[in-house]
């Protein structure tokens, strides 16, 4: 993200989660179940993948929502935090007192901390298209070798996900990923690519058929969509 995503977010950092609430109202869904979904997604695909996780960089933090799910399906690892807004990373630091988070801007992180696992949910439609491979390639940086990426973003393709965006004041320009442009960028960085997930197809009060919605990852017409891939 760029300096200039860093001081816009700063407005937000106060009532972040309230603005985003807007939105996702529509769903009858509050930004923890999304949140928890995802790292639960993601967790499960990297047992299957018999990977380690020891150590986990959330790239694009914001105020650090994600740390308690990461640090529940990652027992054993720690989390660090990383945001170009410092109002967010500070107020990460007040909410977040566990000894196994921590939060940076990118600036201050530590030169030679590395990670396992580099997570970032909805990012990239704030950085400009110029920009992303650069924000890529620093990700590809900060991971062990065999350590893996999960990219989660919107998908374009959902039309329910295009509704949610333009009743958030902070999405409503954003430019949105498509999968296979994501892939392909990817691929250009240096990332070997391990599978291309769907999820969150079903709003609240169809929730009775959630338990089906393992059964259609494949296709993509889910509200956000996983990304896995691997540094060589």
């Amino acid at each position: 993200m760029t300096d200039q995503a860093g001081s816009e977010f700063d407005a937000y950092a106060a009532d972040y989660q309230q603005v985003l609430q807007q939105g996702l109202k529509l769903t009858g869904e509050d930004s923890s179940y999304f949140a928890e979904g995802r790292i639960r997604h993601t967790a499960q695909c990297l047992r299957k993948l018999s990977v380690e996780v020891r150590s986990v960089l959330d790239f694009g933090c914001g105020t650090g929502t994600a740390a308690e799910h990461l640090l529940a399906h990652f027992p054993a690892a720690r989390v660090c935090g990383i945001d170009v807004s410092a109002a967010s990373i500070e107020q990460a630091r007040q909410i977040h007192q566990d000894e196994r988070v921590c939060f940076f801007t990118p600036s201050a992180l530590p030169a030679d901390i590395r990670f396992d696992l580099a997570y970032c949910n909805g990012v990239f439609h704030h950085i400009p298209p110029v920009q992303r491979a650069d924000a890529l390639r620093q990700i590809y940086d900060l991971l062990n070798p065999g350590g893996v990426f999960a990219l989660w973003e919107n998908n374009p393709w959902n039309p329910g996900t295009r509704i949610v965006m333009s009743r958030v004041e902070f999405d409503r320009d954003a430019i949105m990923l498509w999968p296979g442009a994501t892939r392909r960028l990817l691929r250009e960085c240096g990332f070997r690519l391990l599978r291309n997930d769907y999820l969150f197809y079903l709003p609240s009060f169809l929730k009775f058929l959630r338990p089906l919605e393992r059964y259609l990852i494949r296709i993509p017409m889910g509200g956000q969509y996983l990304i896995l891939c691997q540094k060589a």
